[in-house]
């Protein structure tokens, strides 16, 4: 069995999470697609966005190009990047892969997997298409297989899968994991510390500290929990209502409901709640979001020029990776930030990428790539961080990617 990973044409409606990351790399209640996959025992391809391909490369070496996928006598499963991290997927994948015959599974009008036998690779190939998933989608007479896959379709989404799949998520790592039970319901992996006076609920959901985790004195834990290898938990910490950290983050003051990818700093006191932080943020002192209307009504959320009712009561802010926030910053219910953008005092509408953003001053600026590489270079060698060319090639090639959002902004000066 081969298994490949592609991006179809409406991964881009997932920015800004997925500018800077394969649409698989989306962390989702501790989990991504990749981390799933690769319990298949299967070699696995990547079909990603051309300016990710360097990055791919780099950071997920072990997936291959999928160029010569459609020869060779094994069966190929092509699975849509966008599909949820969850138990239910990876169960489902399962029972697709075991099958003897060419499927396809649709989610709505998209495809989330596509199984062809060797004899409809061989056919694929001389069919029109761009990608190997494209031409293995143009496939005719492929039948419907009835299984369910979830996917995402946009950014909110994230936060609401994460706040279902939590629990069941952390029970599998436990399953899976090196954990020793400290206590009931809290599991540490080697090299992890709780701090003194710490107070801990599990009556949520568990506590998951993976290697080497530090959890200063007087922190709050409240399950469903998960920090990354290597995180750090200051004190007076308040994580709670299933929070996700991922590896190396350094988090402080109260945390609810939220995803936080790797290398990510929230050190200082202010509340973060029902958001995503991308990699590579820093929240200054003081940085708030709102996660609730005053009215208790559902909330929409914009995208570009697009208003979207979510059916969520509960949601605070998707951020992109490399974005900033000054201290005492407040982000409004629902806003989305873009990737490289610097954020100053009170956040009430959507923020493009590489942007100075100080609406409340009157002061919006663009912010040249080579400051973000720049940028890039400082945070990388704090963190012992080598800056690799992919690393500069890709703060260039988001800046290239995200110009159409900066076109209809006033860039008048902030310094």
């Amino acid at each position: 069995m081969r298994i490949l990973l592609f991006e179809d044409s409406s991964t881009d409606q997932l920015a800004p999470i997925t500018v800077s990351r394969p649409a698989y790399a989306i962390t989702c209640a501790s989990y991504r697609l990749i981390d799933w996959v690769r319990r298949m025992n299967a070699s696995i391809a990547g079909e990603v966005r051309a300016y990710l391909q360097p990055i791919q490369q780099a950071d997920f070496a072990d997936l291959q190009s999928p160029a010569d996928w459609q020869q060779g006598s094994e069966p190929v499963l092509a699975i849509n990047a966008r599909c949820v991290p969850s138990i239910e997927n990876f169960q489902a994948f399962q029972r697709i892969a075991a099958r003897q015959n060419s499927g396809i599974v649709k989610s709505g009008h998209d495809v989330a997997a596509i199984l062809l036998m060797p004899q409809d690779l061989i056919r694929s190939k001389s069919l029109p298409g761009t990608s190997v998933s494209q031409q293995m989608m143009a496939v005719d007479g492929i039948a419907p297989i009835d299984e369910s896959v979830a996917m995402f379709d946009w950014p909110h989404e994230v936060v609401r899968w994460h706040m279902q799949l939590m629990n069941a998520s952390l029970e599998d790592r436990i399953a899976q994991g090196n954990y020793e039970q400290r206590e009931d319901g809290v599991f540490l992996a080697p090299g992890a510390k709780i701090g003194d006076y710490a107070v801990i609920d599990t009556s949520e959901g568990p506590i998951l500290l993976d290697e080497n985790v530090t959890v200063g004195p007087f922190c709050y834990l409240s399950g469903p929990v998960y920090a990354g290898p290597g995180t750090r938990v200051i004190e007076h910490a308040a994580l709670k209502d299933g929070v996700s950290l991922g590896h190396t983050v350094k988090i402080g003051g109260e945390v609810e409901a939220s995803v936080i990818e790797p290398y990510t700093n929230k050190q200082h006191h202010g509340f973060l709640g029902h958001s995503y932080l991308g990699s590579w943020i820093n929240l200054g002192a003081g940085t708030c979001n709102s996660d609730l209307k005053n009215t208790y009504g559902r909330i929409n959320i914009e995208y570009d020029d697009r208003k979207m009712a979510t059916e969520m009561q509960f949601l605070g802010c998707i951020v992109g990776d490399y974005s900033k926030s000054a201290i005492n910053t407040g982000i409004f219910t629902g806003k989305v930030i873009g990737v490289c953008s610097m954020l100053y005092g009170f956040v009430t509408q959507n923020v493009p990428s590489f942007m100075n953003y100080a609406q409340i001053f009157g002061q919006v600026a663009e912010i040249p790539a080579d400051v973000m590489v720049a940028t890039q270079a400082r945070m990388f060698a704090r963190r012992k961080v080598q800056q690799r060319q992919c690393d500069i090639d890709l703060i260039r090639a988001m800046y290239d990617q995200t110009s159409s959002q900066r076109e209809q902004v006033d860039h008048s000066e902030i310094f």
